[in-house]
Parts: C-alpha cells; sequence; structure tokens
C-alpha cells in the first residue's frame, strides 16, 4: 500500500525555522523554508544535511536517522555541516506559504549557499513582499549586529528571488507529469495561503500559518469543504488556545493605551511590517479620531507607505470593506500615524510606537525597547507570539533583568501580552479539520505539550490518527488509493434522486465494465449492463391509490413539495410526474379526479414511503397572527397556493381581559385549551409570543421607543458596535435595540437572545453606565424585561443575573437618593436659620 512519508527539518514540537519534508507518490517536496530566530549560529537554519545524506530520490534511510535522534527531539538543534550534494536532485519542488520569516527566511541560503534550483513557488504578495524582508533582516544581522559570516548578501537574494514562480489561488500547477499544487487562501497576513499537493490519488494539504476569524482587512481562511487529504498537516500555534471576543481584546488593547500615555507613558508596540500591524494601526487611528487624542503615534519610517503599496497592489487579497471603500477612502492612509525616527526615542513625554520586529530580535523595536525599559511609567503590550530564545519570548515570561548586547538592563515597564495574532485558535483547527474531512492529522508550529492536549481532544472528536513528530522524526502513513470509475451522467442523476440525510454519502450502484484497449472502467446501469450483455430484465411494480382533498391535482404544488426530500430533477406532465431519464412512473391521475396512483418498482420503497406521505398530508396550513387593532388572536388556515380555503376558516379569537399585568404563559395555555382543537397544542409557543406582542404593543407608547429611524434585525452586528462606542452612539444603539423586542416579530427574537456578544454587552453597559447615566440601564433592563415575558426566554434573567443587577441599581438610586434629601434638608435648614436671623435682626 502506498506510503506519505513527513519529516519536519524545523517547527517539529516547536515553533520556528518551518521547513517540512514529504515524500508522496515517489515525489519530495519541502514545505517552507523558514529560520528560527532564537538562534544566531547555523541552528538558525534547517538541517539540509539530512535530506542529502540520508536520502536519494524516493529513497530514505530512516534507521539511520532515528539512531542520530535518541539524544532528545530536538536532535537538530546542534551546528551541523554544510549540506553536501546536490538538493536540486533530492527535491521536486519547494513551496513557501507566505512570508513571515520562520517560514521564509532561509530560502537564500538554501538557493544560493547550499545549492537549490530546482522549482520554487509562492503566491503573487509573497514574491513582492518576501524580498523587502529578508533584505531588511539582512541588515540587522550583517549592519548592526555585525554578523558577517555564513550569511546570504543581498545580491543572493535577488538570485534567489529570480528562480521563484508565483501562483494565484486555485491555480493548479503542474509541478510534472504526476505531482501538482494549488493554493487556498489561508488568512493570517497578505498572500498567505494553503498548498494542496497531489501525485495521482494521493495528497497533502498543508495550512502554513492561517486563521479562520476575519479581521479588519482580511477574510477569514477559505478551503473547499471535503478535500479529504490523506494527511492535513497543520499548524498548532495556539493548540490549547480559545481566544475570548475580538472586540474585548480590541477595547482591553485600546485601554491600556489610553491609559499609559495619560499618565505621560511611552508605549512601544512591537510588530512585523504587515500583518498585525495593519491591525492595530486602524484601530488605533480610528479610537484617536474618536476621541480627538493629541498624542503623537508613530510606525518604523517605510513601513508603513511600503505596506500601503502593497495593500493597493493586491487589493483583492484583502476583505469586502476594504475593497468596496479602497477607490474612495484608503484605509491604510492613517491621519493620526507618523513615521518614526530614532531621536524621537528621546523626547520627554507620552507617545505610542509600532516599532519592527516584532519578537524583539533586533532591528529598531529592540533599540527603543533598551532606551524605555527601566522607566516604570513606559508600557510594552506585545501582540504576537514570541518564539522561545528571542528577548519578546522573555519579557513576556515576566524576566525583570536581561542582558542584551552585553549590558544589563532593569525591567520596569509594565508589560502586556494581549493575543492579536492571526493564528487559528483551537477551535478554528477543529474547524478546518471537520471542513477539509482528512484522513489523518499531523502537527507542526507548535509546543510539544499543547500539541498532547489539542491531540487528545481531536482524536476522541474526529476518530482520526493524530501525530506530533519532532524535528527529525519521520512518520509514515498509510494512503487510500482511489481507483478512478467513469459514471454517466443518467445513472448520476438517478442514484442522486433521494437527498441523503446529513453527514451521510449516497451510494451509486451498478455493473463495473474494464475496457481491456484503454484500461478504464466504466459504470453502468441495470439497464445499459443487460442491453451490453443480451440480457432481458424483470421487474415488479407495486402500486397503491390515494384519496386526495381536492377535486383538480394541481402536479406543480406536488412537485414543490418532493423537491424537500427528493432532488429538482422530476418531470411535470399533464397527467403525472416522472423521474426524469427514467420509465418510473411516480404518481398519476386514474380513472377518478379525486385519485392519485402511485406507481413504484422494488428499489424505489424509500421514494414511495415519501410520496405517500406528501400526497396523504393535508392541504390547509394554519396561520396565526396578531389583529391589527384589537387584543385578539387571528385564526386563519391557508391552502398551499396561499389562498384561504373559504370564510368561514377565519376565525378571531377575543382577549378582553388582557392587561400588562397578564402572564403570556398562563393567557396562552387557557387559550389554547379552550379552542381545542382549533389550535393545536404545538403552536403553544408561538401563541405565547403573539398574546405577549399584545400586551407589549399597548406598553410600548409608555417606553422610550428610539428616535433613530427603523430598526432592522440584520443590524444587529451594527448596534453590537454601537454599544462599545461611548456618548450618543450608544444611546442611539440602545434605543434601537428597544425598538426591536418591542415591535418586531416574535419570531425574530430568537436571534438577539442567541446572541452572545450582544448580550454580554447589554449587560456590560447596565453594569459600566449606570452610574453615569442611569436613564440607559433603565432601558436595558426593560429590554431584558420584555425578553422575559417569553418562557422560553426567561432563563436569560438568571443567566446574565439580570435580578441581582436590577437590586444594585436600585440601591443605587436609594442611596443617591438618601443623599439628595439630607443635602436638601441641609439646605432647608439653613434658609430656615437665616430667615429668622433676619426676622431678629428687622426685630431689633
Amino acid at each position: 500500500m502506498p506510503r506519505i512519508r513527513i519529516t519536519p527539518l524545523g517547527a517539529g514540537q516547536d515553533v520556528g525555522r518551518s521547513c517540512i519534508l514529504v515524500t508522496i507518490g515517489g515525489k519530495n517536496i519541502m514545505l517552507d523554508c523558514g529560520m528560527h530566530m532564537g538562534f544566531t549560529d547555523e541552528r538558525r537554519f534547517p538541517d539540509f544535511t539530512y535530506i542529502c545524506i540520508y536520502k536519494l530520490p524516493g529513497i530514505v534511510d530512516y534507521t539511520v536517522w532515528q539512531g542520530r535522534s535518541q539524544g532528545g527531539i530536538d536532535s537538530l538543534d546542534t551546528p551541523l555541516p554544510s549540506a553536501p550534494g546536490d538538493l536540486t536532485s533530492c527535491l521536486d519542488c519547494v513551496i513557501i506559504s507566505h512570508f513571515h520569516l520562520d517560514h521564509c527566511g532561509a530560502l537564500p541560503y538554501m538557493t544560493e549557499m547550499v545549492g537549490y534550483s530546482g522549482p520554487l513557488y509562492m503566491t503573487y504578495p509573497s514574491k513582492a513582499i518576501v524580498p523587502v524582508l529578508l533584505e531588511d533582516f539582512r541588515k540587522v544581522v550583517t549592519e548592526h549586529r555585525g554578523e558577517t559570516s555564513n550569511f546570504f548578501t543581498s545580491q543572493m537574494i535577488k538570485d534567489c528571488m529570480k528562480k521563484v514562480t508565483a501562483v494565484n489561488l486555485h491555480e493548479i500547477v503542474h509541478v510534472d507529469d504526476q505531482l501538482s499544487i494549488q493554493a487556498f487562501y489561508a488568512g493570517h497576513v497578505l498572500g498567505a495561503a494553503m498548498f494542496l499537493v497531489k501525485v495521482g490519488s494521493e495528497s497533502v494539504l498543508y495550512t502554513g500559518d492561517f486563521n479562520m476569524t476575519p479581521d479588519r482587512h482580511l477574510e477569514a481562511a477559505k478551503v473547499p469543504p471535503g478535500l479529504r487529504p490523506d494527511i492535513l498537516i497543520t499548524e498548532t500555534t495556539y493548540a490549547t488556545t480559545v481566544r475570548e471576543s475580538k472586540r474585548v481584546r480590541e477595547r482591553d488593547f485600546l485601554n491600556k493605551v489610553h491609559e499609559t500615555v495619560q499618565g505621560g507613558g511611552k508605549v512601544l508596540i512591537p510588530v512585523f511590517a504587515l500583518g498585525r500591524a495593519q491591525e492595530l494601526c486602524i484601530l488605533l487611528d480610528m479610537y484617536w479620531e474618536r476621541l480627538e487624542l493629541k498624542v503623537p503615534i508613530y510606525f518604523s519610517a517605510g513601513l508603513a507607505s511600503r505596506a500601503t503599496e502593497y495593500y493597493r497592489l493586491f487589493i483583492n487579497w484583502t476583505n469586502e470593506k476594504v475593497k468596496r471603500t479602497f477607490v474612495h477612502r484608503n484605509i491604510f492612509d492613517f491621519k493620526h500615524i507618523k513615521p518614526f525616527r530614532m531621536e524621537f526615542a528621546d523626547i520627554p513625554g507620552p507617545m505610542v510606537l509600532f516599532s519592527t520586529p516584532g519578537m524583539l530580535h533586533g532591528g529598531q523595536s529592540l533599540k527603543v525597547f533598551k532606551k524605555w525599559c527601566s522607566d516604570e511609567r513606559n508600557a510594552i503590550i506585545m501582540p504576537g507570539y514570541c518564539t522561545a530564545g528571542t528577548v519578546g519570548a522573555k519579557v513576556i515570561a515576566g524576566a525583570k533583568k536581561l542582558e542584551i548586547d552585553g549590558k544589563m538592563h532593569e525591567i520596569n515597564l509594565k508589560v502586556e501580552y494581549m493575543s492579536f495574532s492571526a493564528h487559528a485558535d483551537a477551535k478554528g483547527i477543529k474547524q478546518l479539520i471537520r471542513d477539509v474531512e482528512p484522513n489523518s492529522v499531523l502537527f507542526v508550529h507548535g509546543e510539544a505539550q499543547k500539541m498532547d492536549i489539542l491531540k487528545g481532544e481531536v482524536e476522541k472528536e474526529f476518530g482520526l490518527n493524530v501525530y506530533k513528530p519532532a524535528n527529525g522524526e519521520t512518520v509514515s502513513i498509510s494512503s487510500q488509493p482511489s481507483i478512478y470509475v467513469q459514471v454517466p451522467e443518467p445513472l448520476i442523476r438517478r442514484s442522486l434522486v433521494f437527498i441523503p440525510p446529513k453527514d451521510e454519502t449516497c451510494p451509486i450502484e451498478g455493473f463495473l465494465f474494464l475496457d481491456k484497449q484503454s484500461n478504464e472502467l466504466t459504470m453502468l446501469s441495470n439497464e445499459e449492463a443487460a442491453k451490453h450483455l443480451g440480457v432481458e430484465l424483470h421487474s415488479i411494480c407495486l402500486s397503491e391509490i390515494f384519496c386526495v382533498s381536492e377535486p383538480k391535482i394541481n402536479w406543480e404544488d406536488m412537485a414543490e413539495r418532493l423537491k424537500l426530500n427528493i432532488d429538482p430533477e422530476l418531470q411535470i406532465k399533464p397527467d403525472g410526474i416522472e423521474l426524469f431519464d427514467s420509465e418510473l412512473i411516480l404518481a398519476k391521475v386514474p380513472e377518478h379526479s379525486d385519485r392519485i396512483e402511485i406507481i413504484w418498482d422494488e428499489c424505489r420503497e424509500h421514494f414511495f414511503s415519501i410520496m405517500a406521505s406528501t400526497v396523504s398530508t393535508n392541504k390547509s396550513k394554519l396561520e396565526l397572527s396578531v389583529h391589527q387593532v384589537e387584543p385578539a388572536i387571528v385564526v386563519r388556515y391557508i391552502d398551499e397556493r396561499g389562498n384561504d380555503n373559504n370564510s368561514s376558516q377565519l376565525k378571531i379569537i377575543q382577549l378582553k381581559g388582557l392587561s400588562e399585568r397578564s402572564n403570556p404563559n398562563a393567557v396562552a395555555r387557557f387559550v389554547q385549551d379552550q379552542c381545542q382543537p382549533l389550535i393545536p397544542i404545538d403552536r403553544l409557543s408561538e401563541l405565547e409570543q403573539l398574546i405577549s406582542s399584545i400586551i407589549w404593543r399597548g406598553r410600548s407608547s409608555e417606553i422610550k421607543v428610539s428616535s433613530y429611524g427603523s430598526a432592522d434585525i440584520e443590524k444587529l452586528d451594527d448596534y453590537l458596535e454601537l454599544l462599545y462606542d461611548e456618548g450618543e452612539s450608544k444611546n442611539q444603539g440602545i434605543s434601537l435595540l428597544l425598538q426591536l423586542v418591542c415591535e418586531t416579530s416574535p419570531s425574530n427574537l430568537p436571534k438577539i437572545v442567541e446572541n452572545e456578544p450582544l448580550m454580554g454587552a447589554l449587560v456590560r453597559v447596565m453594569k459600566e453606565d449606570a452610574r453615569r447615566n442611569f436613564d440607559l440601564a433603565i432601558q436595558v433592563g426593560q429590554l431584558f424585561n420584555r425578553l422575559s415575558q417569553f418562557s422560553p426566554f426567561l432563563p436569560i434573567l438568571s443567566r446574565w443575573k439580570i435580578g441581582l443587577l436590577s437590586l444594585q441599581l436600585v440601591e443605587q438610586e436609594l442611596r443617591r437618593s438618601e443623599v439628595w434629601r439630607e443635602k436638601v434638608k441641609e439646605l432647608s435648614d439653613l434658609n430656615s436659620r437665616r430667615n429668622w436671623e433676619s426676622a431678629l435682626i428687622k426685630q431689633d
């Protein structure tokens, strides 16, 4: 049985130096060629000796290598000699997933110093950005650190990029006659892609770094569902993390920045040139504009303008909002963010600086950090993952003293780690597994202990084999070979007539014929196979006649009802319905026009049960609604074509004693009990909602409903954003939501109740804004009270502790009232005393 072999040369139970060697169908592919930021010697690069010393094309001596790995999982983290041999003859192609240096940083070293000249692929944005970041880092290493030996030059970067072939998303690129690759959108950063590698019927999907959550400028990862690769190689940077709400993180970030600059401190935000930098700049620029703040914000000189250029050039890689507004307003032209010069770091007073690189492993961000780290008024906010061994990782770990460039530094500034890293969390990784349906999963780009936890969860939840090899360890997986069979379109249509239940496959039955000349397999239906063999077929047909309530059968209506369970490939005829491309008659009208005859063969028993239930279903549909003027429920029977059956089918149930103190659930149960069988018991919940709607229709006149126009149930996300703003925007959001719960159709209320972020934001307003704006808190209380009138939503009061909050609000107002009473009494006593003294003076 064919086997797929996978060996991490980097990023095996580790983050950094991503480099995965895959052997599939006799082809050898390298996935990424990154650099480890935690090392300054040859360990920063993948160990290419493994490929040439222990590997011939298509053959690997795994025993020898595993013998070298006995020292531990980090056996590759010891300096090794440069790889001898010819990498080009050993590798069929190299694929780079995106421009981050831990995925592409060793590329010039591999092509120009070790010697690889074979096919090299990445997306168009990556090809544009990779040389810029490589050159920036080369300057940091050679010009600032003084490392000149065994490191690539500017010319090597240029020569390396000449070897790159750029690919488009979804484009199938044929590396040779057998090997093909295809890129899919990965989110994460501009140009990031997942790659599907196929050789014959075997396939591997490599995620690189990906993000399953959209952000302010990029979409979420998009992979065709049901790819079913033999193995999914996925990053696990945040294997055990399930992130909190994005809005909560953003609010905390803005609060920390604002608090620091208000206290006269400086804020350093280490970022990489593209990606999270733009995300946070957009956020902070909008916040500065809204609050009209004057504290300067800076970005590393040159990077902001370069970023704008790349996003303009590759605008199709951004999200729909950016694309839609880019012509009129470039979201990356920041009003409050200016280029930074190093002398600005010594200017007294508050400021905010976005500086590269993001892990404090060198460059401008490290220089500024050394200047600011001793002042306790300052703060550093680390918005992304830092590789072990970097200054950034040590700062996050809580180091109070650090030796940097031979000098000891006191760390007195405030340190905040807020994950804005665009990596998928545990939930996102599981969602990808669910979408692509792999046969096996392999973890890379993560920490071993966290991998173990996620491994157990995935094995239990999906029943898959999960692997997590260390650097230098090889995993060998059996692939499931596929046999290609040509199936005629009519046979597929007939087999897919019945829509299978969710998560179930639909088998296709037929006879396989092998063409000896072309060596191809073809599946034929029973009828076609019988003709081919010269055999006469016999079949048994069954029939049953049903009475129908209508004198004339409307076959179009019948077909529409059938399409709920049956593929739409039906032929509608004047006297019946037939299955497309089939001799089988599904239904027809016999001699009596108030009858339907269903004819089926023994293979169509399932269809008969569907057809019979459809035919025998009552043609009338019960509709409940609220009377427009009176406190009454309207009961109407509607036929399948939307017409009233007759005027006698219209009933009005008046609720004369209904008041705002009535219990909707009790009233609904009473009405249903008194009106049986007019209103069945399964409509009780709907009846309760309608009665509650009548009660609140009368009460809504007493409630201050929105003066901001009509509310729309489809704009809940917009109203949620308003709740996180200040001033009039928050009032607008509460007012529109109150209008929704008072005036919208009761059937829309679950959309509000089930929106967890919205409910949480309302509770936050009730908690935090009560002191400043008691009326606003009262409106939120009215909103929850309205929702809790429906018995299915009653638990929201305890779920969000609304009762406790309400009591606290009452106590707060009582205390405030008591304070005011005392002040009024004091003023009254003072006035009385003054009047008495004045009277005495006059008397004297």
